[in-house]
Order: structure tokens, then C-alpha cells, then sequence
């Protein structure tokens, strides 16, 4: 059954879409970007907080990751409902002001605590963000704005580690939270004067169900909790079964009220076109492998090949780099069927990556020429092709009206493939004879083979499913007037 078509709009002046994307690609681009950059960190903020035992130092960066999961969905419903620009705007001045606690931070229960707060500032910030982009793009420039914001978002992941080393040589961790502040303040400074006052009316201003919404939130925090932290307590540790249990459980609640609600948490709409959904599960399966790559080569490349920081940061921008021209390159791609056959192009792009990865080409004797630069160009273009064109079909089964929720919805999905990922490298490189050897990466990267295959196969198969004709909700979007602004209060 196709959704409501999107209610007409109109705005109160002219709006730059150039500019939104711009403000709104940078604002995500500082959230990914604290993802990475704070992990480089770690040995120094050790040293700062003498005691500190690792099981917590793990906290700044799993309570960041944890928070911005927990987030994403339901901040997603609420910009839809009381504005995507208000939202942005109350996100982006927590992000900065829990990048400046966490600078000063006295302690390490200090440091964690803000951290939590930076996490869900960043959980309320990207999917307003990219709903900001999405309502004030023309509808055939769509697919390229989401390419640009993907591959932006996505250089975050390696301008981390690089930009991370440069400051704590030059200025200390601290630097790393500190650098957030005049970025931030500009950014809030330029929010207020491009982004208009503007959102769609999809539920009437009615915020959506508080009840839902909170189960929600925790279900998610409990099962990438028990995903994130199961290699260290153990997987059938009380605490690891209990989180990822309690989570699901809360998970379901919200499904289930959200199936009568009138303003409910999920937007369980835009579930009914199996574009969406197979393009979720296709999302999900490359965030997994993407997540396990990332965290492998960094590490391989200094257990291993002994390179130092700057030697490694380097050799990832190689990746960095190819997956901004695949992004950029899938942009230009409009058509759904193309769309398809390029995510499937680009999965077994990083089907072939991984495979080099897995050879004797990554032995003990460095080998960048031979190895690395081809692994990384194939690996790095291939997440960028397969994953903008399957961020773009989610994003062209959904309302403009359902923007902001059905698209924390997808991200949301991709934060957990993420820590299924994470939680699947830990697991596959603390198993085997040798632990933590040569053989256990090798044994990383032929798992992340056999799920970027299967990623083809099951996204393949929306090639039936656009056959005919788009989608129920796909028709309903595609033919829904343009998003623009409808002035708030």
C-alpha cells in the first residue's frame, strides 16, 4: 500500500541547496570523524589517567559508538515531527559543548560521560542532516547530494588516525576534542543563517510515541552494547546474553506499538517496500566487512609490517581517496536497475579486495606496491559504489516527509552491521593456533569475502523487484511534489 503523498509546501525564501549540502556534509563528516579520531588516543589519555584499567578505556569509544546507534532512529522521528533544522541546530551546540567537557575533562569517568553525550548529540545530528539535504535537493539531483554526503562522511574513517597523529604530536589528546570547538561554532554560526526555518508536516507536530521511543533507544544501546563488549565479557557471559536479550526485547515493544500508534517511534511504512528493506540488509552486510577492514588494516599494517602511525595513515588515505571517487562516481548514477547493478559491481570489487587481503601478497614482508595499493583501490571504491547507490535507493523509497526517520532507520541499520563486524573480527582474530598472527587476518578478510558474495546475491535481487515498475513506496516518492520549506513556529 503506497505512502501519503508528501503535502505541498512553500518557503519563505530562497535556499541555497550547494550551501545546506555543504553545512550539513560537514557537520556529519566532525560526527563520523570522532568515530576515529579519539582511538589513536588512547595510550596518551593512559598515561594522563594513571589506574585507568583498559576495559574502561574502552568506554570513549564504545560509549560514543553505542549512543550514536541508540540515537539515530528515534531522532530521525523526532526532526520529522518538530523540525529537521531545529533538531540540527539543539544537536550540532550538545556535540560542541561535550567536545569541550570531554577537553577538559579531569577525569576518565569525566572523559566517558561526555563522550556519551557527544554520541548522542552525533546520533541526533546526522539524520537531521541528511534529511536537511534530501528536502532542499531537487529530486534529480538526489542521488548525487547523497553521494557527495557519503563520501565526505565516509573520508572521516581514515582522515581520523592521520589527522589524530598530527595533533597528538603537535599538541597533546586534548587537541583532538579541542579542534571540535572553533569547527563546531562555525558551523552553528553558518546553520542559522543557510538552513531555512522549515520541515514537512508528517505527523502533524505531534512528537512521536515517548514510550516507544525510549524502548527504542535502549533496546538498540543494549544489543550494540552486548555486540561491542562480548569478546571481552564473553559471549555467553550473564551480562553480554542479558543486554543483547533486554535489548531485543525493547526492540520488539516498539515494534509492536508502533504498529497502532498514531504518532509512532517507528516509521513502520516505509518497511513495506522490499526495495528498503533488501536495500537495509545489503547496507548492514557492507558495514560489517567495511568495519572489520578498517579496524584489520590499521592494525596489521602496524602488528605486522611495523609501519609507524603517520606510515599507516598514509597508506589508508589510498582507500580514503578511492572511496570518495566511487561515491562521487555512483552520485551521477540515477536510474534504480543501474543503481543495483552498480552496488553488485562494487560488492565484488570488495569481494576481490578482500581476497588480495587474504593471500600471501599480505605476508610478513611488506608489500605496499603490490599488495596494499591494489587491495586498497579495489576495496575503497567498491564500498563507495555499492554503498551510495544502496543509500540512494533506501533514500528514493521514502516520503519526503519521513526523510529524517526513515533514513536514521538505514543508519541505524549500518551502526549495527558495524558492530556485528567488530564483534566478528575480534572473535575470528582471538581464535586459531596463533592468535593474532598472519593467518587470523587472513581468516578476517575470507569471512568478509564470503558476506560481500552474499551481499551481491541478496542485493541482486531487487533487479525482480524494479522490473515491473518502482516500488509501491519508490512510486509514491518519485511522484511526490518536492520537499520544501513549510515555515515552523
Amino acid at each position: 500500500m503506497p505512502d501519503e503523498p508528501a503535502e505541498r509546501t512553500r518557503t519563505t525564501k530562497e535556499v541555497n541547496p550547494a550551501r545546506v549540502l555543504a553545512l550539513c556534509s560537514g557537520a556529519s563528516f566532525m560526527a563520523f570523524l570522532d568515530l576515529s579520531i579519539v582511538s589513536i588516543a588512547f595510550p596518551d589519555i593512559l598515561d594522563d589517567f594513571p589506574g585507568t584499567s583498559l576495559n574502561s578505556m574502552t568506554w570513549v569509544l564504545s560509549g560514543y559508538t553505542i549512543l550514536l546507534a541508540a540515537v539515530l532512529t528515534p531522532a530521525g522521528r523526532i526532526a520529522d515531527s518538530v523540525g529537521r533544522r531545529t533538531v540540527f541546530l539543539w544537536s550540532l551546540a550538545a556535540f560542541t559543548a561535550a567536545s569541550l567537557v570531554c577537553a577538559v575533562a579531569p577525569s576518565i569517568w569525566w572523559l566517558i560521560a561526555a563522550r556519551f553525550v557527544q554520541g548522542a548529540a552525533a546520533g541526533g545530528m546526522i539524520p537531521a542532516a541528511l534529511g536537511l539535504i534530501l528536502a532542499t535537493t531537487p529530486r534529480e539531483r538526489i542521488a548525487r547530494a547523497v553521494g557527495t554526503w557519503s563520501a565526505v562522511a565516509g573520508f572521516s574513517a581514515v582522515v581520523g588516525p592521520a589527522a589524530g597523529g598530527l595533533l597528538l604530536r603537535a599538541f597533546g589528546w586534548r587537541s583532538v576534542f579541542y579542534v571540535n570547538l572553533p569547527l563546531c561554532g562555525a558551523m552553528l554560526i553558518a546553520a542559522v543563517v543557510v538552513l531555512p526555518r522549515q520541515r514537512l508536516r508528517g505527523t502533524g507536530g505531534r512528537l512521536p510515541d515517548a514510550v516507544g521511543s525510549i524502548a527504542l533507544a535502549l533496546g538498540i544501546a543494549g544489543v550494540v552494547s552486548a555486540l561491542t563488549e562480548g569478546d571481552t565479557w564473553g559471549w555467553v557471559d550473564v551480562r553480554t546474553l542479558g543486554l543483547g536479550l533486554a535489548g531485543l526485547a525493547l526492540v520488539a515493544v516498539t515494534v509492536l506499538r508502533s504498529r497502532t500508534h498514531p504518532a509512532p517511534a517507528l516509521e513502520m511504512t516505509v518497511w513495506r517496500s522490499p526495495v528498503f528493506r533488501t536495500a537495509n540488509l545489503g547496507l548492514g552486510m557492507l558495514n560489517m566487512t567495511m568495519f572489520a577492514w578498517m579496524l584489520a588494516a590499521p592494525l596489521f599494517a602496524a602488528e605486522i609490517w611495523h609501519w609507524s602511525v603517520l606510515q599507516t595513515a598514509a597508506a589508508l588515505s589510498v582507500g580514503a581517496v578511492s572511496s570518495m571517487a566511487g561515491s562521487l562516481t555512483a552520485g551521477r548514477v540515477t536510474r534504480p536497475a543501474t543503481q543495483v547493478k552498480v552496488t553488485v559491481l562494487g560488492a565484488l570489487s570488495f569481494t576481490a579486495s578482500n581476497a588480495i587481503w587474504a593471500s600471501d601478497l599480505f605476508g610478513p614482508t611488506p608489500n605496499f606496491l603490490g599488495g596494499w595499493l591494489p587491495a586498497a583501490i579495489l576495496g575503497g571504491g567498491g564500498l563507495g559504489l555499492a554503498i551510495t547507490c544502496l543509500s540512494s535507493l533506501a533514500a528514493g523509497t521514502v516520503p519526503p516527509q519521513k526523510f529524517a526517520g526513515g533514513l536514521g532507520m538505514t543508519l541505524t541499520v549500518r551502526q549495527v552491521g558495524g558492530a556485528v563486524g567488530v564483534a566478528g573480527f575480534a572473535s575470528i582474530m582471538a581464535s586459531g593456533a596463533a592468535p593474532g598472527g598472519i593467518a587470523s587476518f587472513h581468516h578476517v578478510y575470507v569471512a568478509a569475502m564470503v558476506v560481500n558474495v552474499l551481499c551481491a546475491v541478496v542485493v541482486g535481487t531487487m533487479l525482480a523487484m524494479l522490473r515491473p515498475g518502482p516500488a509501491p513506496a519508490a512510486a509514491s516518492a518519485a511522484q511526490a511534489p518536492q520537499d520544501r520549506a513549510t515555515p515552523t513556529q
